[in-house]
C-alpha cells in the first residue's frame, strides 16, 4: 500500500510516464492493451524485440478463453532475456469508461513491481488516455493496518508508450491528479472511527489546505455556538467529540468577483450510530464513511490550482460525530439553524441533512454564490431507488446545472441520474412546531432534498446523494472492496473543466 508522508497529506501514488517511441530495454514486465480491434500498431515492433509473435500470442490466448473486454487479463512468462513476462490487457472499445478499468487491472497485475512497460494504441485520444491514467492511481489503491503480511506495494511506475514521438506526459498528469483525489476521499472515508473525528477532519483539511494553496478555516465548538451553528452543535453534542466547521477557498490566479464562484457543501459525519435512533448493528457498519460528501469535497479542493481551474471555490464541511448519551440530542426537539430557520427532529438517524442545512444557510448568507452544490451520502432510500454502484442521486432546480453536473458524471465514471423535486411532497415534512421536519414517511431522498432545498434561497442548487456509489462490495473495475469516495471525481472533472458554470442561472 502506498502511505502517506509526514510532509504531505497525500500519499506516494504510483508515477505514469509517457515514453516516445519504444523504449530500448524497458522493464522486465511488458503490458500490451488490446482492443476490440486487435493489438496496437506497435506490437509488431515490440514483439520483434521480444521475441514474440504478439498476433499469435493473441489469438492462442483467445482460443482459452481471453476476450480484450475492459479489464481482462492474460499473462503469458518469457523464458530466455531481460524482460520475463508479457500482459494481454483488454481495452474494450476504447472509450474512456474502458481504458480506464484497463488501467486499473494493469495496477493490480504490478502490485510488487517496480516498472511495467505498456504499449497502448497509436493517437489514443485525450479523454481516453487521461482516463487510463486516472485507472492506473485508483486500481493501486489500498489501505490496511495488518502488521503481518500488509500485502504488496502499489506499482512503482507505469510508462506509456504508442511507439510514436508524440509527447503526452501533460495529458497523464492530469489523470493522475484527479486519480488522486479518488484515492485521497477513500483514504479519508475508510479511516476507522477511532482515529477520525471531527477535528482529526479538520486537521486533514488543514493539511491539504497548507499543501496545495487554500486558505484554511476552522470553527471549534464555542465559535460553533458563537454563530448559531445550531444543527451540527445539534448533531455533535452526544459525542465527547465536538464538531467542526471547516471552510477551505481556492482562487485561480487574477481572479475577481466577476470569476465565478461556486460553493460546495460536504457532509463530515465521521461516525453514524443513528444518535439516540439507533441503527441496528448490521446498519452501523461502514458508517466510518459517512463523511464521504465531506471527504470528497476536501479530496476536490486539493486538486483545483495543479488542474488550473478558473472558477473560485469554497469547500465548506460540517463535520460531527453521531452518537448516543446522556447530552445527545432527541426526537422532538427543535433546533434552530445558521440564519434563524428551525426544524423539529423526528428522527436523530437523519442527522446528516441538520448538518448540512447550517452549510448551505451560511454558504447563501454569508458568501452569496453564483452556484451552490451539497455532496453528502445522504439516504438509504436512494439505494432503493437506483439500486448499487451504478448511479448517484442528483438533485437540482437549475436544468444547466444538471446536465453539467451529468456530463462530469459520465467523464469522470462517477454516474448520477437526476431525480424529482415535487412541490406536492412538502407538506411530508411540514409540522406546526417548526418551519419542517427533518424526517417524515413517504419518498425518503426527495423529501430529504426538499428539506435542504428550502435553505438554498434562489442560488442554483444541486444535492448529490451519492449513498448509492458509496461502498464497492468488491475489487472490480477501478474501485476496491470498501469506501469509493464517491463526488470527489465528480466534482474535480466538473469544476476543472473549462466553462463549469456554463449556462447556469440563464
Amino acid at each position: 500500500m502506498a502511505r502517506r508522508s509526514s510532509s504531505s497529506p497525500f500519499p506516494s501514488l504510483p508515477a505514469v510516464a509517457w515514453q516516445p517511441g519504444l523504449p530500448v530495454h524497458g522493464a522486465s514486465t511488458w503490458v500490451v492493451v488490446a482492443g476490440e480491434s486487435g493489438l496496437p500498431a506497435a506490437a509488431k515492433e515490440a514483439g520483434e524485440r521480444l521475441g514474440v509473435d504478439l498476433d499469435r500470442l493473441l489469438e492462442v490466448q483467445r482460443a482459452t478463453g481471453f476476450t480484450p473486454s475492459a479489464g481482462a487479463t492474460a499473462a503469458y512468462p518469457l523464458l530466455t532475456g531481460e524482460v520475463t513476462e508479457i500482459l494481454l490487457v483488454g481495452a474494450g472499445d476504447g472509450s474512456p469508461k474502458d481504458l480506464r478499468h484497463a488501467g486499473a487491472a494493469i495496477a493490480r497485475f504490478g502490485r510488487g513491481k517496480d516498472e511495467l512497460t505498456t504499449v497502448v494504441a497509436e493517437g489514443i485520444d485525450d479523454a481516453a488516455l487521461q482516463a487510463f491514467a486516472e485507472g492506473v492511481v485508483l486500481g493501486s489503491f489500498s489501505y490496511t493496518q495488518k502488521t503481518a503480511d500488509p500485502g504488496k506495494p502499489a506499482v512503482g511506475t507505469v510508462t506509456l508508450t504508442d511507439g510514436s514521438e508524440a509527447e503526452r506526459q501533460p495529458v497523464l498528469d492530469r489523470g493522475v491528479v484527479i486519480g488522486r483525489t479518488g484515492w485521497l476521499a477513500r483514504q479519508l472515508a475508510i479511516t476507522p472511527s477511532n482515529e477520525k473525528d471531527p477535528a482529526w477532519l479538520a486537521a486533514r483539511a488543514s493539511e491539504v489546505a497548507v499543501a496545495t494553496g487554500l486558505v484554511a478555516t476552522v470553527w471549534d465548538e464555542k465559535k460553533l455556538a458563537a454563530d448559531g451553528f445550531g444543527g451540527i452543535l445539534a448533531v455533535g453534542q452526544g459525542s465527547s467529540r465536538p464538531p467542526r466547521f471547516i471552510r477551505l477557498d481556492y482562487a485561480p490566479a487574477g481572479a475577481s468577483k466577476k470569476t465565478p464562484y461556486v460553493v460546495l457543501v460536504g457532509k463530515g459525519i465521521t461516525y453514524d450510530t443513528g444518535g439516540l435512533s439507533l441503527k441496528p448493528r448490521e446498519g452501523m457498519v461502514s458508517m466510518k464513511r459517512d463523511m464521504t460528501g465531506g471527504g470528497s469535497v476536501i479530496a476536490t479542493m486539493s486538486a483545483l490550482r495543479d488542474l488550473g481551474a478558473n472558477v473560485r471555490v469554497t469547500g465548506l464541511i460540517c463535520a460531527a460525530e453521531n452518537m448516543p448519551s446522556g447530552s445527545a440530542y432527541r426526537p422532538d426537539d427543535v433546533i434552530r439553524h445558521f440564519g434563524g430557520r428551525t426544524t423539529e427532529v423526528k428522527n436523530t438517524d437523519a442527522e446528516g441533512r441538520l448538518v448540512l442545512a447550517d452549510g448551505l444557510a451560511y454558504a447563501v448568507q454569508e458568501l452569496k454564490p453564483d452556484v451552490l452544490v451539497d455532496v453528502a451520502t445522504l439516504t438509504g432510500a436512494i439505494k432503493v431507488s437506483l439500486g448499487a454502484m451504478l448511479y448517484g442521486g442528483m438533485f437540482a432546480t437549475d436544468d444547466a446545472l444538471a446536465d453539467n453536473l451529468a456530463d462530469a458524471g459520465r467523464v469522470s465514471g462517477e454516474e448520477v441520474w437526476r431525480m424529482p423535486l415535487p412541490a406536492e411532497y412538502e407538506e411530508l415534512i411540514s409540522t406546526p412546531i417548526a418551519d419542517s421536519v427533518n424526517s417524515s414517511k413517504g419518498p425518503g431522498s426527495i423529501t430529504a432534498a426538499l428539506f435542504l432545498k428550502a435553505f438554498t434561497g434562489d442560488i442554483p442548487w444541486a444535492h448529490l446523494d451519492l449513498s448509492s456509489i458509496a461502498e464497492s462490495p468488491a475489487d472490480r473495475f477501478e474501485y476496491s472492496v470498501g469506501a469509493t469516495g464517491a463526488g470527489a471525481r465528480l466534482l474535480t472533472t466538473w469544476l476543472a473543466s473549462d466553462t463549469p458554470t456554463s449556462g447556469i442561472g440563464g
